[in-house]
């Protein structure tokens, strides 16, 4: 599938989540603004940091409405101990298909080993995406900070 854009409802997904649990995106982020990160892995520096700094940042965006979901294809022992490493207290998905979740989302994947690259979703209180931050790398991802500032932005003008 092509990349989503702005005002695509986002495709349904069904991860399971470090702590036992299985959600649905985008049904489990309904009614609330949604941010959903897929992380290259656990091995990788710039999704630590964005996970990290997604966490920093928690009560500023739950305070505006906003749930995160990250998701990776790590195993769920990997994705358990970034998650406790990290102190995650949005729901981390594991074990994620790359392949599947990329025809769905359009996100890029990695070939040799297979991983989904960095993307990123800001999804309105109705399952629509209002931003889509696509990596073909290593670089390039959504920052906690302008969620929570784009928030607010399109809260003031609704």
């Amino acid at each position: 599938m092509p990349a989503l854009h702005n005002g695509d409802t986002f495709p349904a997904l069904s991860l399971d989540i470090v702590g036992g649990r299985r959600i649905s995106l985008p049904d489990d982020l309904a009614g609330s603004y949604g941010v959903v990160l897929f992380y290259r892995g656990s091995w990788c520096p710039y999704c630590n940091a964005q996970l990290a700094a997604f966490a920093r940042a928690a009560d500023t965006l739950g305070e505006l409405g906003i749930k995160i979901v990250a998701l990776s294809v790590d195993d769920e022992v990997t994705a358990a101990a970034l998650s406790a490493k990290l102190r995650l207290e949005f729901p981390v998905g594991y074990e994620a298909d790359a392949d599947a979740i990329a025809a769905a989302t359009g996100a890029y994947v990695n070939d040799s080993p297979r991983f989904l690259q960095s993307t990123g979703f800001v999804l309105d209180p109705g399952g629509k995406v209002l931003v889509a931050v696509y990596s073909s790398g290593a670089i390039g991802r959504l920052v906690a900070d302008d969620v929570a500032g784009f928030v607010r932005y399109v809260q003031s003008h609704a």
